[in-house]
C-alpha cells in the first residue's frame, strides 16, 4: 500500500467540487441490524457511491466513509440490500443520508423477496451477500454478491440523480 501524505485541504475541496460534477443515482442501503428490543430493527444510509462490477458473479460496488457513526455495522453485515431511488423519494434520500442517528421510519420500507428491508416505491432492489471489503483512503469498498433483485420500476418515473450538490431527475 503506497504512504499517505498529507494532502492540502484547498486540493480537497476543489476535487470533492470536481468530483461533483460527476452525476450519480441515488441509492440507500439498508440491513436488518440486531439491536435489539425497541430498535426498528433497520440501518439505512443513502450513497450516491454505487456502481456494477462483474456478471460473473454478479458483483456490484458501494463504498463507505471510514468515520461512519454505523462503519463497524456496515462493514460487518453478512447480508443488505440497495434500492435505487426514484425522482420522488428525494426526502427519504435526504433522511438516509443525515450524518449521526438517523431517525428510521418504519414506513420507508417493505421486505424483498428474501426478506431484507428494502425502501417502499423504489425503482429496483438488489439483495446482496457481502463478497469483500477492500480499505480505499479514508472510505472502505464494499462489494456484494447479488442474490435476489427486483425491478418495481413504473414506465413514466424517473431514477433520482445528484449533480453538482443537487438531486435532479434522471431519464428521459
Amino acid at each position: 500500500m503506497p504512504a499517505t501524505e498529507t494532502v492540502d485541504p484547498a486540493a480537497q475541496a476543489e476535487f470533492r467540487k470536481l468530483m461533483g460534477l460527476f452525476a450519480t443515482g441515488v441509492c440507500v442501503v439498508s440491513f436488518a441490524n440486531k439491536n435489539g428490543a425497541g430498535d426498528p430493527g433497520i440501518s439505512a444510509m443513502t450513497v450516491n457511491s454505487f456502481v456494477s462490477v462483474s456478471l460473473e458473479p454478479m458483483l456490484v460496488c458501494w463504498s463507505i466513509q471510514n468515520a461512519a457513526s454505523q462503519f463497524d455495522d456496515y462493514v460487518g453485515a453478512d447480508d443488505y440490500a440497495i434500492s435505487i431511488l426514484a425522482e420522488d423519494q428525494q426526502a427519504l434520500a435526504r433522511r438516509y443520508a443525515a450524518r449521526g442517528d438517523t431517525t428510521l421510519r418504519p414506513e420507508d420500507f417493505t421486505s424483498a423477496a428474501n426478506g431484507a428491508p428494502v425502501i417502499a416505491g423504489a425503482l429496483a432492489h438488489l439483495e446482496c451477500r457481502r463478497w469483500a471489503v477492500y480499505p480505499a483512503g479514508d472510505h472502505t469498498m464494499i462489494l456484494g454478491e447479488v442474490q435476489a433483485m427486483s425491478v418495481l420500476s413504473e414506465h413514466h418515473r424517473h431514477a433520482l440523480g445528484f449533480f453538482d450538490g443537487r438531486f435532479f431527475p434522471v431519464g428521459g
